[in-house]
């Protein structure tokens, strides 16, 4: 058992024994209390990559409309497993955009906002008036999860990271305070929501080099991303993973990396013009030497 279990299943003895000496008064002390428990584990830090979360979304939309709609309330809401599969129609509004949670873990209620992408997810199979939003069992929807991953070939990757990946997205987005964020995400203690919050660094190299709060807000759009060089029959391209996206051919690499800082400025520019939302820049590991960081500006 992992180190959380055992703190938990500690943390439940310990209650009970509280109970048997303070409420029924059948014991004297708490035996738990002098145990040395595990130390607290650092916890999952693993992101969604724009790759993944294309390939995965065309693989469930492949399946059925339900699956592909768990998954973008996933990312957009920062929901739970559970609470996305106890959804019911009565307590979804897309006219006001709030799915409304009688109970949650926490065991109380809980109002989440639904951005555009998850309104738009629920309308394309909009059921009755009542009843439940999806038919999938927690079973039955872990299967369908788990297979698809392994049938994509995608490591390490759980549905409950997609809670995680939605909470640093939101804190990304730079218009949401931590209260915002808590609100949304239904955590009560702010440590439990840092350790939901693992912010890129590429997200972050805009925001630490500007001056200006209206400059802050420009940078914080044309932000860099990865990309590789694809060499072809004496020419040299360059191609953005994450946008799907192949630079103007060159005869240099040098020039190559011109047309893609240019084609990567158009790309943000229509974008802000349009206001629509880039998928976020995957990882660059040090010292790799495939991928770099290709800057617009």
């Amino acid at each position: 058992m992992s180190a959380n279990t055992v703190r938990l299943e500690m943390a439940l003895l310990s209650a009970l024994y509280n109970l048997a000496r303070i409420e029924w008064g059948t014991c004297t002390h708490n035996p738990v209390e002098h145990v040395r428990k595990p130390q607290v584990s650092s916890g999952r830090t693993r992101r969604l990559t724009s790759v993944e979360e294309r390939c995965i979304g065309r693989a469930l939309r492949a399946r059925n409309d339900e699956l592909a709609a768990i998954f973008t309330l996933a990312i957009e809401t920062a929901m739970r497993q559970g609470e996305i599969l106890s959804l019911r129609w009565e307590h979804v509004d897309l006219h006001l955009g709030i799915a409304h949670l009688p109970l949650t873990k926490n065991g109380t209620s809980r109002d989440v906002p639904l951005s555009f992408k998850a309104r738009q997810a629920l309308r394309d199979f909009a059921g009755p008036l009542s009843g439940p939003v999806f038919n999938y069992t927690s079973s039955g929807f872990k299967s369908a999860w788990r297979g698809i991953v392994l049938a994509l070939g995608i490591e390490d990757l759980h549905f409950h990271d997609l809670r995680h990946e939605a909470v640093s997205r939101l804190f990304e987005l730079g218009t949401l305070n931590v209260m915002e964020v808590a609100a949304i995400s239904g955590h009560k203690s702010l440590n439990m929501l840092k350790r939901y919050t693992h912010l890129r660094a590429t997200q972050l190299v805009s925001k630490l080099d500007a001056r200006r709060r209206q400059a802050k807000k420009l940078a914080a759009m044309f932000i860099p991303y990865p990309a590789e060089f694809c060499e072809n029959d004496g020419t040299v391209a360059v191609r953005f993973a994450d946008l799907e996206h192949l630079t103007v051919p060159a005869t240099t690499r040098e020039e190559a990396l011109r047309n893609a800082s240019e084609d990567l400025l158009r790309i943000q520019a229509r974008a802000v013009c349009a206001g629509k939302r880039l998928p976020p820049p995957g990882p660059v590991m040090v010292n790799d030497s495939r991928r770099f960081l290709i800057r617009p500006l």
